[in-house]
């Protein structure tokens, strides 16, 4: 999948978190729900998330330059990251601030619930059209592979960030609801409290692009398939090393192998048919340093 994919579902989690954010902070307003507030504060910083990355996919497509002669493609990964700080401490820190502070401070009395039990409905109707999207997205990647498989090994760091906000958010929303209920049919506003305090999501994201950040390779499906297809090169005898660098939608490699051939000038031939041949069956290497070399 190219990444109109990705775009797509960024651009369906922009338009849900806008309505969502408005409809919540008028909850709060006439509710006083603690939940219902740092809810709100969560779809707000969400669509501040979807601008960054956005903004970081466009930073990504910058051509290649003579201090940057690999791209721009790792961008993709630093404002991935960024939004995981902020998915972190606003939306993760802020809410298990206010959880704790409702905790220990209950208000006395809980209003208007039910307006916030039809905003959160609303909501999750909304956030759950964004999710079916963004999987359907991820499901022309992933093809048969197991979607918890798919998220260890995949490198679309954008589509991470947007599955995991809009998981938290979901499971965020379906939790308020239930101790909203509880609250309003106990009496004790406490439980409006507890449901405030998510942020393991958060800190999934996190490791998961800090890995892209420090250099992984390509996902170990298509490396497999990058050395079968060199493998089975009449011209190489040998493959001594592969080493692949994921860099947002492009990728590196280099290889180095055994050659058939004693004559340099028909190695040299044989080198450029195969970067081809590679090209064209792997779209998204952009880059190959092919090393000839002899068994020692």
């Amino acid at each position: 999948m190219s990444a109109g994919g990705s775009l797509k579902s960024i651009f369906y989690a922009l338009a849900a978190n806008a309505g969502i954010a408005i409809a919540k902070f008028i909850a709060a307003f006439m509710t006083g729900s603690g939940t219902m507030f740092a809810e709100g504060i969560h779809s707000a910083s969400d669509c501040g998330n979807q601008l960054l990355l956005l903004w970081g996919m466009k930073k990504a497509k910058q051509p290649p330059s003579p201090d940057y002669p690999l791209g721009y493609g790792k961008e993709i990964y630093f404002w991935s990251f960024l939004v995981a700080i902020i998915i972190f401490s606003i939306g993760g820190m802020y809410s298990l601030y206010e959880g704790i502070h409702k905790l220990q401070h209950p208000p006395e009395s809980f209003q208007d619930a039910w307006v916030a039990v039809i905003v959160l409905i609303f909501g999750i109707i909304l956030e759950g059209g964004s999710l079916l999207g963004c999987l359907k997205q991820i499901k022309h990647l992933r093809g048969e592979t197991p979607l918890l498989q798919w998220c260890r090994e995949t490198r679309k760091s954008e589509l991470i960030v947007i599955l995991g906000e809009d998981l938290a958010a979901e499971l965020g929303m379906m939790i308020a609801l239930v101790f909203i209920l509880l609250a309003q049919f106990t009496g004790n506003p406490m439980y409006d409290a507890i449901g405030s305090l998510l942020i393991i999501i958060a800190i999934f994201i996190a490791i998961k692009v800090k890995g892209l950040l420090v250099g992984q390779s390509v996902n170990p499906k298509i490396r497999a398939e990058l050395v079968a297809a060199l493998n089975s090169k009449e011209s190489v005898k040998e493959i001594l090393n592969v080493i692949t660098l994921q860099l947002g939608e492009d990728v590196m490699i280099a290889v180095k192998a055994r050659m058939d051939d004693a004559n340099a000038v028909e190695v040299c031939k044989d080198i450029n048919q195969i970067e081809a041949e590679i090209k064209t069956a792997f779209p998204q290497v952009k880059w190959i340093f092919f090393e000839p070399d002899i068994k020692k």
